[in-house]
Parts: C-alpha cells; sequence; structure tokens
C-alpha cells in the first residue's frame, strides 16, 4: 500500500514528501525460504531477504564539475543494483540517508530528490523511507532489499576445474576516469568511457540470469578492479586461479584510447573500479551462455588447487596480487 498522509510545510518535510510522490505501492512478496549469509560476500542475507548498502561521496565518487546529480544519483542506485545481482538476487525495497551539500542551490536539490525517486521506481523498488540531513559535503547512502533466486551465488562457491567467466568488458570507468583527470579536453573523444564512469549502465539482472542458465560457483561485481575481485574469490573459496591475460574481455574503446594516449590497456583492464560486471565461477561451457546475447560472456580462465592468483601471459606466469584503489 502507499503511504498516505501529508507533511508539513517545511523544507526537510518537502524535500521528503518529493521523494515519496509517486511512490511505488509496498508488494506483497517475501523469501521463499528463511536463511543467512553473514558479512564477506556483495550482500548479506537475513530471514531469508538479500541486503546490501553503498555510499556515494561528493568529490569522492561524484564530483558535480564532471557530472550532473542525476548521473550521480544513477551511479549510487547502480552500485546497489549490481550487489543484489552478483548474489543472483532481484531488488525491491529501499532505504535512503541523504547528506544535501549546504552550497546546492534548492533547484538541485529537487532534482535529488527526482532522480532518486524516478530511478528507483523505474526499477520497481519501493522506498520505505530513511533520513535527510544538510552539510558541507553532499553524499548518498542506498540501502537495497533483495529477493534471492533459488540459488544464492556468494564467494565462497568456486570449485577446483570451475571455469572464471567475467560477463561484459573491462577497464571501461577507469579508463573514462583517466581522461577526466588527465586530459579532459579529449573527452568528447572518449565520450562512451567518460560517460560510463560518470553513470555505469550494466545488465541488471545479469545474476538471475546466470542462476537461470545454471550457474552455482562464485560471484561477485566489480567494483574495486578485477585484480581485487579475482583475489576475493579465490581466497574466499580456498583455490587458486589461473587467468589468462590474452583472454580479457577489455573494451574496444578503452584499447582504442589507451593505444592513442601510450598506454597499457591491461592496466584498466586489471585495476580499474567501478565496472560493475559479474566475475563469476561455473563448470558450465561457454557455449551455454552463447543462448543469452544480452548479457555477453568470456572465459578468462580456470579453478586450480592451490591459492592465489596466477596471471598466464604467453608462456610466462605471475603472482597477480590485488591492485585496485582503496578508499581508506
Amino acid at each position: 500500500m502507499k503511504p498516505e498522509f501529508s507533511f508539513p510545510d517545511l523544507g526537510e518535510f518537502q524535500f521528503v514528501s518529493e521523494m515519496l510522490a509517486e511512490a511505488e505501492s509496498l508488494p506483497c512478496e517475501t523469501p521463499n525460504r528463511r536463511s543467512w549469509i553473514h558479512a564477506g560476500d556483495d550482500a548479506a542475507q537475513f530471514d531469508g531477504w538479500l541486503v546490501t548498502k553503498d555510499l556515494s561521496v561528493e568529490g569522492t565518487h561524484f564530483r558535480l564539475d564532471w557530472s550532473s546529480v542525476e548521473q550521480a544519483v544513477e551511479k549510487n542506485i547502480v552500485s546497489n543494483v549490481s550487489d543484489i545481482s552478483a548474489m543472483g538476487g532481484t531488488p525491491k525495497l529501499a532505504l535512503l540517508g541523504i547528506c544535501l551539500n549546504k552550497s546546492w542551490e534548492p533547484a538541485l536539490k529537487k532534482r535529488v530528490a527526482k532522480a532518486f525517486r524516478e530511478g528507483l521506481s523505474k526499477r520497481g523498488i519501493v522506498l520505505l523511507g530513511g533520513d535527510t540531513v544538510a552539510g558541507e559535503t553532499g553524499m548518498f547512502s542506498l540501502t537495497l532489499l533483495g529477493l534471492p533466486s533459488a540459488t544464492v551465488l556468494c564467494r565462497k562457491n568456486a570449485q577446483i576445474q570451475d571455469k572464471i567467466y567475467v560477463a561484459g568488458t573491462l577497464g571501461k570507468s577507469a579508463a573514462g576516469l583517466w581522461i577526466l583527470l588527465n586530459h579532459p579536453e579529449e573527452k568528447k573523444r572518449f565520450s562512451r568511457l567518460v560517460e560510463y564512469h560518470l553513470s555505469p549502465k550494466i545488465v541488471e539482472n545479469a545474476g538471475i540470469e546466470l542462476v537461470r542458465l545454471g550457474v552455482k560457483g562464485a560471484c561477485m561485481d566489480i567494483s574495486d578492479g578485477l585484480s581485487s575481485e579475482l583475489n576475493h574469490l579465490a581466497s574466499s573459496s580456498g583455490v587458486l586461479f589461473e587467468v589468462c591475460a590474452e583472454k580479457l574481455p577489455i573494451d574496444p574503446e578503452v584499447v582504442e584510447m589507451s593505444h592513442y594516449f601510450g598506454l597499457n590497456p591491461l592496466d584498466f583492464a586489471l585495476n580499474g573500479g567501478e565496472e560493475y560486471q559479474l566475475l563469476f565461477t561455473s563448470s558450465l561451457e561457454e557455449t551455454i551462455f552463447s543462448t543469452n546475447e544480452s548479457i555477453p560472456v568470456t572465459c578468462i580462465g580456470r579453478v586450480l588447487s592451490g591459492a592465489g592468483v596466477e596471471l598466464r601471459t604467453g608462456t610466462e606466469k605471475r603472482n597477480l596480487a590485488a591492485g585496485a584503489f582503496t578508499h581508506l
């Protein structure tokens, strides 16, 4: 059911009113079974619900001299949706905390409310409530609750002889950020990469589709960089990942941009964060995934007995350490 009440004519209350305007009806859906998963995956699970939270902080995750506030809001929503997707779930409910920068004009604040309202609504996600404050820095804190599929994809599920897969292409967000930081005058030439960094577009039901195809292995989204996520999965599953550098699905525009500036595209593919593509393992053959054209899937390696991650380039192998960006 939808909330039926009116708000006092005060700034914060009116902002909340705008957030809840035309809110989706609360669905009468519950998980099929009660189960629990502790911290350590893309989402936790309690009493059957998948739960995740991601923050977006002004100056760290978004800059309004680079992007619109609508792009910043979309990026925050996508970062949360991808966590639910990586567990094989569908986002349904949301709690939202917003710190509005005191320097933002009233019109900009209204755009924040509209962007969250429309961004959640178009995904069928019901906003249940949250909190709003004002401060020196803008910040969005979104908590999503999702319904799991029949199979919950966890980081510990990799099995020896599984193949290692990536859904989508790599390096786009990091390449877009590099352009903004180093050659902003070229952002029109490589506008797709810049746009992806500012407001990534992903296949949001990818996890559900993987489960539908029969995937039961380990899975997580690439938010901190492929090298980091490979180490996460290998460590969580207690196995060795062997990855072939030549098989990495580096985005063609990342390759073009790297050649243009004399850079190594492999660096963007291995250590670029905020990609939000899915990294997973499965015993299924690569041909199984060709039936779903909306999610291009590439086999990049295999799971072996041992520990850590090895990167194979030609006939040479080296240990691949986690080399991604850290906020701390």
